[in-house]
């Protein structure tokens, strides 16, 4: 038996599986072995295995043997595996250690680097993978590169023509199950002359 995974959030008494074993008389189920540390009970009548306690993701997944014995013999019986995976909920959105940070910038400058941001993600897996991108690029004057989180000007600035100021909304988005979550921080870039 290999059920539909659990969430690492599912409170004790959760439905896991049926397990049925074909018998002319009525059995009695058991987890026999696998269980040691007692996250699933089984009704001894009909099978159904639930959770008993909350679940630790580093335990799972979990095997255990479920046996069906004969309720008037108990040396005819057989036993079966179950094999419980427990999902990794995506618990923590990205945060960056300063939600404001202000940059210069002189005027005239190439296309360079202004800031490398680094957001931080306390989730594992893939729920912890972070990508970075801007939410306002300001007409293309800024990109990002969503792997590193260093952020760049396109082009130089003229501190005379165009604005002096820049406020520019960066995120960090993970890779998260069910749901992605993001991360803001607003990088102010003021042009000097």
């Amino acid at each position: 038996y290999h059920p539909a995974p659990l969430s690492e959030k599912a409170p004790a008494d959760t439905f896991v599986v049926e397990i049925s074993a074909l018998y002319k008389l009525p059995v009695n189920y058991s987890i026999a072995s696998g269980d040691e540390k007692g996250y699933f009970i089984i009704h001894s009548s009909n099978g159904i295995v639930r959770t008993s306690k909350s679940l630790e993701l580093e335990d799972f997944p979990v095997n255990f043997k479920v046996r069906a014995t004969d309720s008037s013999n108990a040396a005819i019986f057989n036993e079966v595996e179950v094999t419980v995976e427990v999902i990794d909920e995506n618990d923590f959105p990205p945060v960056f250690p300063s939600s404001l940070l202000e940059e210069r910038l002189p005027e005239n400058s190439p296309a360079t680097q202004i800031v490398q941001l680094k957001a931080q993600d306390n989730d594992t897996g893939r729920n912890g993978l972070l990508t970075y991108g801007i939410l306002n690029g300001h007409g293309l004057k800024f990109r990002i590169n969503e792997t590193t989180g260093i952020l760049y000007s396109t082009a130089p600035f003229d501190y005379e023509e165009e604005p002096t100021e820049y406020q520019v909304v960066v995120y960090a988005e993970d890779d998260g199950i069910p749901e992605k979550k993001k991360g803001y921080c607003t990088v102010v870039i003021k042009i000097t002359d």
